[in-house]
């Protein structure tokens, strides 16, 4: 089920949660921006694609749409996307030349509703002007976050995600505990490469994020966090950094998990 909330003034979220059987759930977020060109950050997943599109009419009518921003190419992040470009003719989407190829591969993008914008240029709108930014993580080199100078607010993609055993609408409404090890177990999942960073390297990435000094951040895996969580979020990186990547179960640990959900089911 996909359900709503405003993040912040003139910021809607369109989130649910995957369940990740025995560790807990991980939420799964898009955004919709309003304002004179009003901006949809990323398109839900393609299993829930219809109730995707339900949840979205709800706050607001897809013809309205002026811009698709597409933080990357993941199948949580692409599931309305071409439902989205057939229903609305004047969609644009805004990715990068790796973003739109990695598209073409599966289901190409029509190159004259694409624009591109690369991290550290600017995307100027009418009412605001979007800051493209690579976040300190990721897991598809696509990724492409913002900073909306309007609302000031940094959407991170899928940096600062964690797995939550409750996922609440507010990430402040979670312990310090709670949100540090939900977000470690997340880096140490989606990005394992990142125990093999330089650690000055890496500090100036949380420097660059730190310096935008956000009212709001918004992560495609975290619910909505208010800007005085932002330290505490970069301590959570740069703690994983000194992690163990992790390494899910093998075949006989699958074994025994189906066969313990089998003797549990004819209970």
């Amino acid at each position: 089920m996909i359900t709503t909330y405003e993040a912040a003034p003139g910021i809607d979220v369109l989130t649910t949660n995957f369940a990740v059987p025995g560790l807990g759930l991980v939420p799964i977020n898009a955004f919709v921006l309003h304002g004179q060109e009003p901006v949809l950050v990323d398109t839900g997943t393609v299993v829930q694609s219809e109730d995707f599109m339900t949840a979205l009419r709800s706050v607001i009518d897809p013809s309205d749409l002026r811009w698709i921003w597409l933080s990357h190419t993941d199948f949580d992040h692409i599931g309305s996307l071409h439902q989205l470009l057939a229903e609305n003719p004047r969609l644009t989407v805004i990715t990068t030349f790796l973003g739109a190829g990695i598209m073409g591969l599966t289901a190409p993008l029509p190159m004259d509703r694409v624009h591109l914008v690369n991290p550290g240029q600017t995307m100027t709108l009418p009412d605001r002007t979007l800051l493209a930014v690579t976040p300190p993580v990721f897991d598809n080199p696509v990724t492409t976050g913002f900073y909306d100078d309007t609302s000031n607010v940094l959407f991170s993609a899928d940096c600062f995600g964690a797995l939550l055993a409750d996922v609440p609408q507010r990430a402040e409404e979670l312990s310090e505990e709670t949100l540090r090890e939900g977000q470690m177990f997340w880096v140490m999942a989606d990005s394992p490469w990142l125990c093999k960073v330089d650690g000055g390297v890496f500090a100036k990435d949380l420097d660059a994020m730190r310096r935008l000094s956000p009212d709001h951040v918004l992560s495609s895996h975290l619910p909505a966090a208010s800007g005085a969580s932002l330290d505490r979020m970069l301590a959570s990186l740069e703690a994983a950094r000194a992690g163990t990547p992790f390494v899910g179960p093998d075949q006989a640990a699958l074994e025994q998990m189906m066969a313990s959900m089998g003797a549990a089911g004819s209970e």
